[in-house]
């Protein structure tokens, strides 16, 4: 299994670890490889990470701008020879451990590492080392704004991003990226949607993340409202930030105060609806971030954002404060919010299912088309959007975010409805979305790339 970093919280990362664990149930065995180990195992080809700076230019002058060559064809022979270091180790990687199946993840689709992608498709051909092409997110999605920037980036893209021949097969998340694979390369794939570990241990509250609300600052009887996703605009974190608003509307607060909360916590006048921010923010200026600070001042909405706090498992911070896992915040929270304009798939949507708390989505199109139909019971802010706002936020239309307010408050403090809706999402997700599915994607796929 194979992605430019493993061993980290992005979501390749963990999909990789559950088709590690499930093929390794099947009897197999699994190495990891990739260009940053984060804080798993594995073997490490530096040359493989995305984010080093011979990647970042190549990437940027293939599908953006053309800047850093005197042409095409220098930018051809730059990829080229980095794709032959890769190919080098790579070749070693196989040999020492007598790889016979690869499984490269987002190398052959996103295109934020051209030299990986050519070297990927250079050893299987080489080698006759069957593959399995793992495409979360392809260059050619809107929201990414990439195009080839001259014939020779874009005889990269044709011919490796992905490649196509005998011994690969492809594997999408998402009904939307099969058929534009189909429409672009003629090929069919495998949809093999994100899944979860229904069987696992339940996030619950213990010794070591009792002091939680405490220590991030919100009190035990606040409204404590999670948003779990990474800080990027196309999260749609200021409708979030509208919500909450709504909720602290006086007639809002009102029913709260009056109802009670669903677990016997009184809410009162001096009580606070908090919007935990627990993901990480991706711009280094933190633009966006800052943006929706401005928007949550402006709508008397209490920001608060925890990434420092927060890591894929609990430890300490370099000054010696508690570190909590996001496992931890679920644990925690009245309400997760996630309100995507896109998603590949949304990890965050299995997760909020599995800790069974309630959740606020927006109906992102990749929801509408491949998750709605199984049944979840969801609070919904629609699929439609007004204006952006003068700080060049999305908005809803004003009716979308009552109506979700309103549903919002029943959930906050009804627990036979609460239950009814958080049992029902578990109950599907473990049916649909569980490593059990899993295990029988892989078995068709392997099947097929073995003959």
């Amino acid at each position: 299994l194979c992605h430019y970093k493993v061993g980290s919280t992005d979501g390749v990362s963990l999909e990789m670890d559950k088709w590690k664990k499930v093929l390794e149930r099947m009897g197999h065995t699994v190495h990891l490889c990739g260009g940053d180990l984060g804080t798993g195992g594995g073997r490490l080809i530096p040359e493989l990470y995305h984010h080093r700076a011979d990647a970042v230019r190549m990437a940027q002058n293939t599908f953006h701008t053309l800047q850093d060559y005197s042409g095409g064809a220098a930018l051809e022979h730059d990829v080229a020879a980095h794709a032959q270091v890769i190919e080098d180790k790579l070749r070693e990687f196989i040999a020492d451990e007598a790889i016979d199946l690869l499984i490269p993840n987002n190398i052959w689709s996103i295109g934020a590492n051209p030299a990986a992608a050519i070297a990927f498709a250079r050893v299987v051909k080489a080698v006759r080392i069957p593959a399995v092409g793992h495409h979360h997110d392809f260059w050619w999605e809107s929201f990414r704004e990439m195009r080839p920037t001259c014939p020779e980036a874009a005889r990269i893209a044709d011919g490796y991003l992905p490649p196509t021949g005998p011994g690969i097969e492809h594997a999408v998340i998402n009904s939307f990226a099969r058929d534009e694979l189909r429409n672009r390369r003629g090929v069919t794939a495998t949809i093999v949607p994100n899944v979860f570990d229904f069987s696992g241990l339940d996030w619950r509250i213990d010794e070591y993340n009792r002091d939680f609300r405490a220590e991030i600052g919100v009190e035990e009887n606040d409204i404590l409202i999670l948003q779990a996703t990474r800080i990027v605009p196309r999260k749609g974190i200021e409708l979030a930030i509208d919500l909450v608003a709504a909720l602290n509307r006086p007639e809002s607060r009102m029913a709260l105060a009056t109802r009670g909360l669903h677990n016997g916590r009184p809410f009162g006048n001096g009580n606070r609806i908090v919007l935990v921010l627990a993901g990480y923010s991706e711009d280094p200026a933190e633009e966006y971030l800052n943006r929706l600070k401005k928007k949550a001042v402006r709508a008397g909405v209490e920001l608060l954002v925890i990434s420092d706090r927060v890591r894929s498992r609990r430890g300490k911070t370099e000054d010696g404060r508690k570190v909590y896992s996001l496992w931890d915040c679920y644990a925690f929270a009245d309400l997760i919010t996630y309100p995507s304009l896109y998603e590949g798939w949304g990890n965050q949507f299995l997760e909020a299912v599995f800790a069974r708390v309630p959740i606020v989505i927006f109906e992102y199109p990749v929801y509408k088309a491949d998750i709605k139909d199984n049944g979840f019971a969801v609070i919904s802010l629609g699929d439609k959007l007004a204006d952006k706002d003068e700080l060049g936020l999305v908005r809803l239309p004003a009716e979308g975010i009552s109506r979700a307010a309103n549903e919002t408050i029943t959930v906050l403090t009804d627990p036979r409805e609460r239950a009814r809706m958080v049992d029902r999402n578990f109950e599907l997700g473990k049916r649909h979305y569980s490593l059990e599915s899993l295990e029988g994607y892989l078995k068709e796929i392997l099947a097929r790339v073995r003959k």
